[in-house]
């Protein structure tokens, strides 16, 4: 499990396809060393199983069902990716609870300081990201949702574009501060408006029996 709090960033600076299997590695100075073979990392919100670590650099292969779902195949060489560890057992909380898998891909819209007149380094930003259709029953003003890993609450939604506020700190640590309209980005729904919305479901579904009420005692 992850927060959705980027530690830091690396580069892809290969990627390769063995025996049909696409193999990505990254630059992570500040991680690399941290990895033991088959660790977990969060790559742009996408987990990953660590895999030939050579520090400052691991690797890690794409199944074809991250392939689909994120963008991680997609990304050039010298691309920018958000890293992050796992979460230990009783740590704070700090975001909310990123599980890794991608729901799909976003597209941004808009990606505009608040104050255009200010230093970018000092404003805050507004984003905007096209969610994938799948996605969309599970945003909700106010809730959180993932975006290239990152945990952010969702300041308004229209049914199809999420906006979110980001801090200038979070802006300067991230990917963020590369990416431009039109671009894809990885987008996970909140795990727990997941669960919320699936069991409302079955309530929903549900009818006692007098079958039912007899076996557990009413």
């Amino acid at each position: 499990m992850f927060t959705g709090m980027i530690e830091s960033t690396g580069t892809i600076i290969g990627r390769d396809i063995l025996d049909e299997i696409t193999r990505i590695t990254i630059h992570a100075p500040d991680h690399a060393h941290r990895l033991r073979l088959g660790d977990s990392i969060a790559v742009n919100g996408t987990c990953l199983t660590a895999l030939e670590m050579a520090p400052p650099l691991f690797s890690a292969d794409l199944a074809a069902e991250t392939l689909a779902r994120t963008t991680l195949g997609l990304l050039p060489r010298g691309s920018v990716v958000n890293l992050e560890l796992p979460t230990a057992a009783g740590a704070p909380l700090g975001g909310h609870i990123v599980q890794g898998h991608i729901d799909g891909r976003g597209e941004i819209v808009g990606f505009d300081p608040v104050d255009r007149k200010a230093d970018p380094a000092k404003t805050d930003w507004w984003l905007r990201v096209r969610v994938p259709e799948t996605t969309r029953r599970f945003m909700v003003e106010k809730g959180s949702v993932a975006l290239e890993g990152i945990s952010l609450t969702i300041a308004a939604w229209d049914g199809e574009v999420v906006s979110v506020a980001v801090l200038p700190h979070t802006r300067t640590v991230t990917n963020l501060r590369f990416l431009q309209p039109r671009d894809l980005i990885n987008v996970e729904a909140d795990a727990i408006m997941k669960l919320a919305l699936r069991d409302a479901k079955r309530s929903h579904l549900f009818e006692p029996t007098l079958r039912y009420l007899l076996a557990h005692g009413y």
